[in-house]
Order: structure tokens, then sequence, then C-alpha cells
């Protein structure tokens, strides 16, 4: 079928999906589970370290509690991935593909709010947030992967007359390892099953922080027919996993999304260990972001100030696409400021099962502590101004306000480090020198290493154009207005 993005649903007052989600709330709240592995299509618990799950607005409150991997585990899904090979890879494309349409249904469906809630819970979004995640862009991309999968299998190459030439797309020759984050369940359900749609089997480790929803994940596809030892889910801490995945000869692929360091990490230890493998395991890898947000003069103020709100505060600014940092003309800051801040002021951070409020906390506490160290810094530093926020309080959960900093310096470390949390660093510049855009695209160019995502705001369009050639290596999604 061709697909289409999935409806995204309101959770108004009074709406059916509103009742379902609390009724979900409150079930996966009361009723804290005991997470296991998965391997070979076996829920079994390990002897690891056994480490809570809670929730990051009320860190007293437990969602479950899961046991760190160890070697014999990760040996253990290595054995169970590669006897569910040769039956998986068996399979026709339309047969692996069946599983993962029936596994969007049954998101779209009965499983909807179930995942919605334990997005919510176990990663403080809001509901909207996880909305927009945990059922929405998953379905997205199981639909997507499937559609453009099968454009990819049918393009064949030209046979002459007497000659067929035939394409064939194989599995790879080994297991991959799919290395998930905290920050989207929509992720973390793409990177196993991406690979398992083109035959491959899978180790699965995603983040501690968001297992209660990987395990909701791996309950819904074992619910569509995934067979068992196609995705072996590991809990806990990777190090063990790792240490026993990076070194079998048969690690055809890592598929990643987190930090730049611990990506570095792998690519590293590939690397060490490369006359080890039976072939040469493909990494792919999404890693961190300073991501920018450049206004010209001619920038229509409310557009700016939306981008900014949105870009920066949503999801407590724990998105890798999450804006950062922002390079403001001061003819249009000096009019903008004050109902910007105070929009800022505004935003209602909170337990997320209040429908209400805007955002939650910070994931943890190494989060909680990375973001108030860097408004403490702000204090104190010269050249560093709070413009608003600032303020923090870890009594309940690990809540930082929206924070907005100005830097005179667009060098700071305020406008060069990634903090993944509610801070936006603002640098002012003068745009009545000559030469003024030229010069600011030229120092958001060079102010960071990232090249994740950045945005223009322009009326202008030869500033727009201007902005896209000088920025042109400097993120891979590229925004105007």
């Amino acid at each position: 079928p061709v697909p289409t993005n999935e409806p995204v649903h309101t959770y108004a007052p009074g709406s059916p999906e509103r009742s379902r989600v609390q009724s979900a709330l409150t079930d996966i709240a009361t009723n804290p589970v005991d997470i296991p592995h998965v391997i070979g299509g076996r829920h079994r618990h390990g002897n690891g370290e056994r480490v809570d799950v809670v929730q990051p607005h009320r860190h007293a409150a437990v969602l479950g509690t899961l046991r760190s991997a160890t070697h014999d585990d990760a040996s253990a899904a290595v054995e169970a991935a590669t006897a569910a090979a040769p039956h998986w890879r068996a399979l026709s494309f339309d047969d692996r593909a069946a599983v993962i349409l029936r596994a969007a249904d049954l998101l779209s469906g009965p499983w909807r709010e179930t995942l919605a809630a334990a997005t919510m819970l176990g990663q403080s979004k809001s509901v909207q947030q996880a909305e927009i995640d945990a059922p929405c862009e998953l379905i997205d991309f199981w639909r997507f992967n499937v559609h453009f999968a099968r454009q990819i299998l049918a393009d064949q190459p030209i046979s002459s007359p007497g000659v067929w030439n035939r394409l064939e797309y194989r599995p790879l020759e080994g297991f991959v390892y799919a290395i998930t984050p905290f920050n989207f369940s929509a992720i973390a359900g793409n990177l196993p099953t991406a690979p398992a749609l083109m035959g491959n089997t899978v180790i699965w480790k995603p983040s501690s922080t968001q297992t209660v929803a990987a395990y909701w994940t791996i309950k819904l596809l074992e619910a569509a027919g995934m067979p068992p030892g196609v995705i072996n889910l590991l809990t806990g801490s990777g190090q063990a996993v790792s240490e026993v995945l990076l070194s079998d000869p048969h690690l055809a692929g890592i598929h990643f999304t987190g930090s730049t360091r611990t990506f570095q990490h792998l690519w590293s230890e590939v690397g060490a260990n490369i006359g080890k493998y039976a072939g040469y395991p493909r990494l792919v890898g999404e890693t961190g972001g300073k991501d920018f947000v450049v206004a010209h003069a001619s920038a229509d103020e409310d557009v700016l100030r939306t981008a900014l709100i949105r870009g920066a505060f949503e999801y407590q600014g724990q998105k890798c696409s999450a804006a950062s940092r922002a390079y403001v003309p001061k003819s249009l800051w000096r009019r903008m400021r004050d109902t910007f801040t105070a929009e800022v002021d505004a935003l209602t951070y909170g337990d997320v099962t209040d429908l209400e409020n805007f955002g939650g906390a910070l994931i943890d506490r190494r989060a909680y502590d990375k973001n108030v160290a860097a408004i403490e810094r702000a204090r104190s530093a010269a050249g560093l101004e709070i413009a608003v926020g600032g303020k923090y309080d870890d009594s309940v959960g690990y809540f930082v306000r929206p924070t907005v900093l100005l830097a005179d310096d667009p060098a700071d470390e305020a406008m060069t480090t990634e903090y993944f949390g509610p801070i936006l660093t603002v640098h002012v510049y003068d745009d009545s020198a000559p030469n003024a855009f030229a010069d600011v695209l030229a120092k958001v160019d060079s102010a960071a290493p990232y090249a994740l995502t950045g945005a223009v705001i322009a009326d202008d369009r030869q500033a727009v154009e201007q902005a896209t050639s000088a920025l042109r290596f400097t993120a891979g999604n590229f925004y105007v207005n």
C-alpha cells in the first residue's frame, strides 16, 4: 500500500484518545514491570545488576526494574540471532514486510495510547510530544520503510538482447547491533526494525531510561508476528554487550543514534578488531548537534519567535534537532526581546500526567547536573547574561526551567557545546556594520564541530540564498523560515 503520514491525535479535553491515554498512564504507573531480556523469543531475567527505571518528573516513582545484560546474555543473543537468520532471510520481502506493516496497524490502533503513555512516563514527554513520536513517527518509519525498500528492490539494471541482468539485495552475513537513544521511541523502534525488514537479524540495546517503552515495542512486534530471534532485546548498561558483540567475528553492522563520543568509541573498536571479522561491518550513526538558527534583519519577528521557542524548548531541548544557539540582529532583538522572554517564562514544565503542561523534566541526574553547571557558569562568566530562566529544582523531578542566555562572544562555550537541555544561547550581532550578515554566517559555520540541523529566518530572497550557500556543509537538515 502507498503510505501516508499518520494523522496526529490532539488529545483535546473530552476526546476519546484523551480518556484512553489517561487510563494507560494510570495502568503503567501503578503496575511496575520487571523488564526481561528477550533472547530467541524467550523473556528471561539475567543475573546482572538491578536498575530501577523511574519517572524523570517524579524520580521516586519506579516504572520498572531491569537487569544489566552480562557477557553470557550477550553471547546468548548472538546465538539466537545466528539461529534465526537462515529462516528469516529465506522469507520473501513481502513476508517480512507484512510483519512490519502489521505492527504499524497495531500501533495505529489498539497499542497507540499504551506506547504513548510508556513514552510519557519513562521519558517525561508531554502528551503532544509523545504522540508525534511513539505512535506517529514510528508508524511512518515502518510504513515508509516498506515503501522505499520496495522501490530499491524494483530498481533493476537494463538487460540487453539475450542477456538478463538482475540485482539482488542480500542480507548481511551476520547480525546487526542496534544501539538506540532515550529521547525518541520512534528511533528506538526504527533502528532494529529497518535492518530486520531487509532480512537481517538484530541485537537491540536500548537506552536504560527508554527501556519501558522499548519493552512495550518488542511486545508489539511479537504480537505482529515477528519470529523469535530476529530481534533480541538486551537491557541495561551497554558495556558488557559491546565487549562481546564488537569482538564477535559475525558482527555485520552497527545502527546507532546517540552521543558523538560513544559513536567514535564504537568506530574505534571496530577498527581495532577489523582483522577478526568475517566481513566489513557497516556503521550507520547519528550523533550530536549544536543546532543553530540564524536570523537576517528581514526576518519575520513572529516566525523567529515561534521557531526559537518551539525549536529550543519542546521536550526540554532533548532532541538532536533542538535549537541550541541563535544569531539575531540587534535591530530585531530590540523589538522582540521583551515579548520573547515573556513567552519563554510562561512555558509550563511539570508532571506530564497533567496534560496541560508544555514540557516535563530532564531524563536523569547526569543530564540535570550538566545543565545546572551550564547555568551556574553563565551566572559568573564574563560576557554571558541570563535573559530569562536559570532556575532549577530536583526535589521531585529533574526540572530545569527554559533558559535563554545572551553571549557577547560567538565562540563562547555556551555557543559551541551541546548541553542537550532547555538552554538556548543567543548572540546578538550588529547588523548595521558592513557585511554583517556574511560575517555572522562565517561564525555560524566555524563555531561547532556538529552539522545536524540549522535554519535561516529571512524574508529577503538574496539573504536566503546567501545563507544557503555559506552554510552548505554546516547542517544535514537545513530549514528556511
